[in-house]
């Protein structure tokens, strides 16, 4: 039995309303000449998110502790606010690009999913999301921390406590405690950064019925969460942007002193090997071919290249509102061959996307 595509199942935004004719132009030229901006802006919003919800939340358990005001946050909140940060980028990025993470950009051009040349400019994107939501918070709480600064120098306790978890620079960078084991250290940051990334790479897989498209976002924020509550007091990071991002603004604030020392190379790079041996670990032991896509994800993958067909081809039919049913199409030679993407463009694109 042969099964073709069927296309004008799918109803685009333009077949429901017209948008202004500026808003149209420039949905032309962004598809032609700026997508790759288009792209840059949404991991630099993705990671200027997240980091800003986890940071946020940080500061006011941090400057509360200090300032001996209980209540304020928790290290409960903050995995809370870092999971919730997750899903509200995921949420705005995805449709355009989704990664949010350095190891996970680097995972996706080291399977061939995503093309090198892109790699720098993606990851400089997020570190300088990251950044820019460290400084932010910075500014918002510059009052509280100026004051807690003065108190810690009163008791001469400012420059014992500052580069720690517990002081104000610990807030943006990350650090350990004075005289942590290192190895231990390692090993923290390389299984909760692997068993994130196992989270990822389940919630990508297309078969799997457990993790539909929409709940990918809700799973891997609670992984994040579950590694934060019971493992972030042995120095933890996740994510290379978030750790680089937070160097580079304690580095901006408080200069070379708050470096980090050799922890700061623990915690920028080891969630990358760590993600990219998740990856190898669940293409090896869980990825089946023989297993069939689920609805949802059909559905996700046919949307998406509806939308990279009329992207690449222009305005498609205006379609009617009545008379389109979703059709199930049966799962033989013919059908599966339409999952394959009409070029590298789209290969990567939706392997990105479903992130």
């Amino acid at each position: 039995m042969t099964t073709v595509h069927d296309d004008n199942r799918f109803v685009h935004l333009a077949d429901l309303s017209q948008r202004p004719r500026v808003l149209t132009r420039w949905e032309q030229r962004r598809h032609k000449n700026a997508h790759w901006f288009v792209e840059l802006f949404s991991e630099a919003m993705g990671v200027f998110i997240y980091c800003f919800a986890g940071v946020g939340s940080t500061a006011a358990y941090v400057l509360g502790t200090l300032a001996g005001s209980t209540g304020l946050s928790s290290i409960q909140q903050i995995g809370l606010a870092y999971g919730a940060g997750i899903v509200i980028a995921l949420v705005i990025t995805s449709a355009t690009s989704g990664h949010i993470n350095p190891a996970v950009t680097l995972t996706f051009a080291a399977t061939g999913k995503f093309p090198w040349r892109k790699v720098p400019q993606y990851i400089a994107a997020q570190i300088l999301g990251g950044y820019i939501a460290c400084l932010l918070v910075y500014v918002q709480y510059e009052t509280l921390i100026k004051e807690v600064e003065v108190a810690l120098a009163a008791k001469s306790a400012l420059d014992a406590v500052n580069f720690t978890p517990q002081g104000p620079a610990g807030i943006f960078g990350l650090y350990v405690l004075p005289g942590a084991h290192l190895g231990r250290a390692f090993l923290n940051e390389f299984v909760c950064a692997f068993l994130i990334g196992l989270v990822i790479f389940a919630c990508l897989d297309p078969t799997n019925f457990f993790a539909p498209p929409a709940a990918g976002p809700w799973i891997i924020a609670f992984a994040y969460a579950i590694m934060v509550w019971g493992f972030s007091p042995n120095g933890l990071a996740l994510n290379t942007a978030r750790d680089m991002a937070g160097r580079l603004a304690v580095l901006t604030l408080w200069g070379t002193k708050a470096a980090g020392g050799r922890y700061a190379a623990i915690a920028a790079l080891t969630n990358i090997p760590a993600t990219m041996l998740a990856a190898a670990v669940y293409e090896f032991m869980f990825t089946d071919s023989s297993r069939v896509l689920t609805p949802a994800a059909r559905d996700h993958l046919e949307g998406h290249k509806a939308h990279l067909d009329r992207k690449a081809h222009g305005s498609a039919l205006h379609l009617p509102m009545q008379g389109h049913h979703h059709q199930h199409h049966p799962t033989n030679g013919a059908a599966a061959a339409t999952y394959k993407t009409h070029s590298d463009k789209a290969t990567a694109e939706m392997v990105e996307h479903a992130a």
